[in-house]
Formats: structure tokens, sequence, C-alpha cells
């Protein structure tokens, strides 16, 4: 197959200071989207500066907590991840001593997962620094505007949450 020339490929033109945003990048979801990305870009590089641990990892800790300890299925469920993706990043964390796991006392073919006391460490330090995180976020906004848009997120995503089940429905 002939392959066309240099020449004959043309460049997307180029953008003029007036030009509109794309319908796309001008909505809603999108703007949240860029929004979620950029906080979740800076916590990935905060918490593994302050703690060590990859965005994967950090998401184990965070969900593990101060809760008694879980199954590898229920927090797979409870962070939203395939069980293999969980199961290799509990191994590092494991090899590392900041998760223990064990054979789950009332069913024998059940691992239940917990932080060790480094782990608790870890987990303190990933809240303390989401909690700064977060007011450095809204310190821009009086406490109504934080209400107001917290209201709004609920809202949003309720409906979002709806919107999934009917596409689950029609799929």
């Amino acid at each position: 197959m002939k392959q066309p020339s240099r020449s004959a490929v043309r460049a997307p033109p180029t953008r003029q200071p007036d030009d509109r945003a794309a319908p796309i990048t001008a909505m809603m979801s999108s703007r949240l989207m860029v929004l979620a990305n950029l906080l979740k870009r800076g916590a990935i590089l905060r918490y593994k500066r302050l703690a060590g641990l990859s965005s994967v990892e950090f998401g184990l800790v965070a969900s593990l907590g101060r809760r008694p300890p879980m199954s590898v299925a229920r927090l797979a469920e409870a962070v939203g991840m395939d069980k293999g993706q969980i199961s290799r990043a509990l191994a590092g964390l494991v090899s590392r001593k900041l998760v223990s796991r064990g054979v789950n006392p009332r069913d024998s073919r059940e691992v239940l997962v917990c932080l060790t006391r480094a782990g608790l460490i870890a987990h303190d330090t990933i809240v303390a620094g989401a909690l700064e995180r977060n007011q450095r976020l809204l310190e821009q906004l009086g406490k109504g505007e934080v209400a107001m848009l917290l209201g709004l997120i609920e809202r949003l995503t309720d409906t979002a949450a709806r919107m999934l089940e009917a596409e689950k429905d029609l799929g």
C-alpha cells in the first residue's frame, strides 16, 4: 500500500487564542476528572515521599486503617480493585512489615489482613497529609461555600451512581 507523502499529510490547525474549548473539555464531568486527577497525582507524590507507598499501597493502607482485620476479598471490594492486583500489593506491604496476614479462625479458607504497628504509623501519616491537603484545598472557600460544594458533590455523585446503574442495565 502506498504511503502518502509527508506534504500530503495535513497538520492539525493551530489554535487561535479566541478558540473555544472543545465541548468535551467544557463538560462538568471532564472538569471534575481533571481536578480529581490533579489531586490524585499530588497525593501519590506526597505519600511516596512521606511513607514510601505507591498509589495502590496507600489506598490499601488507608482502607485497612484502624479497623479490625478484613478479608482480601472485602478489601478488594472496598478499594474497587482486582483481587490479584491487591494480593501483589499486599505481598509488598507484608514483606515491609506494614501489613500482617493470617488465617481467619472462623473460616480457614479465608485470609485476613490488618495493619501492623508500622502500618498504623504509615496510615496516620497518610491521614495527617490528607487533612492538610484538604484544608489547603478548601481554605480559599468560606464555610457556606464548602457546605454548598459538598452538597452539590453529593447530589452529583448520587446522579452519577444512578447513571452507572442505568448503563449496566443497558449493557
